[in-house]
């Protein structure tokens, strides 16, 4: 295939990539990407084995948020479209598994941090997968060019999820889906920690956040190591749910995100701890208010998942 058919105009290419938009000058949006730039960049230079971990994980968790049985049920899905966008690819490896699992179709991995650059040079070798840097809330396509949208974890990280939406409704075309994954709002008192460094954030050094990352990952794995169960009362006026919960989710679920995973690692759950409180853009939502940007975009749900961290699925451009 080629590429430039299916933008709006020709674009340079530096190595390998497609450069749409090399930069935001929306402030918050720009740091967003500085943020991921850093993240993706530092965790590409971790251990092999342990990036490969995450992959695993993250891919056994795609075929749940969007609602496939399997493996084998995903590459007959993606079989039947012709071009594909993972929208907000990161180091890209979804796109790679996109591609390695339907080799006829085109896969386009776009990102708007410098993550692609190490995703193109990681993958060069697979003939049907491209990347873009740009933004996924301003894609150059033209209307109705692509049969496949993943737009996984990402969205609430655009300046503005419900026009980056209307965005990819835009490009998708009519009776196909596009897969969208947002985060859920938490507990009260874990949101207005959230919403604090949402502004805190651009005047902490990237030092500081990370060494506060690591930080919350020592906590986590105390709190997990302590293997304590507690019995909470439901607590309504502030969103905090009550039942018989494990120390380590009840203070993650309500209070602080202090993420620790011992099968994928240290440094995982590091990165992860700052993905979260490092970038200005991170909104959350009830599943009310996500329908409600689903309606707005025109979209209908073909499956819907949600979950205590998101909310997700595939929803048809009618």
């Amino acid at each position: 295939m080629n590429v430039n058919n299916i933008f709006q105009q020709e674009f340079s290419i530096q190595d390998g990539v497609f450069i749409i938009s090399d930069e935001s000058n929306i402030e918050n949006q720009s740091q967003t990407n500085d943020v991921f730039s850093e993240k993706w960049i530092k965790y590409s230079q971790e251990e092999l084995s342990e990036q490969e971990a995450l992959f695993e994980f993250q891919k056994k968790w795609y075929l749940d948020l969007y609602s496939f049985k399997d493996e084998d049920e995903l590459a007959a899905y993606l079989s039947n479209q012709e071009v594909i966008l993972d929208a907000g690819c990161g180091l890209g490896y979804k796109a790679k598994w996109f591609a390695d699992l339907s080799p006829e179709s085109s896969v386009i991995g776009m990102d708007y941090s410098d993550a692609v650059f190490v995703a193109a040079k990681r993958y060069k070798d697979t003939k049907n997968l491209f990347f873009v840097k740009g933004d996924i809330a301003d894609t150059k396509f033209h209307n109705d060019s692509l049969s496949y949208i993943s737009c996984d974890q990402v969205i609430h990280h655009t300046e503005n999820p419900l026009n980056t939406l209307k965005e990819l409704a835009r490009i998708i075309k009519k009776g196909h889906e596009i897969a969208v994954y947002v985060y859920a709002k938490k507990a009260l008192p874990r949101e207005l920690l959230d919403d604090y460094f949402r502004l805190a954030t651009k005047n902490i050094s990237s030092e500081d956040m990370w060494e506060m990352s690591e930080q919350l990952t020592e906590l986590g794995k105390v709190l997990t190591d302590l293997n304590i169960e507690i019995e909470v009362p439901d607590i309504p006026l502030l969103d905090i749910k009550g039942g018989r919960m494990d120390l380590q989710r009840f203070i993650y679920w309500n209070f602080v995100k202090c993420f620790w995973n011992e099968d994928l690692g240290k440094e995982t759950s590091i990165s992860t701890n700052y993905d979260w409180y490092a970038p200005s853009n991170a909104d959350r939502y009830s599943i009310e208010e996500f329908k409600e940007m689903l309606s707005l975009a025109n979209l209908e749900v073909s499956v819907m998942h949600t979950e205590e961290a998101c909310h997700s699925g595939r929803f048809l451009k009618f």
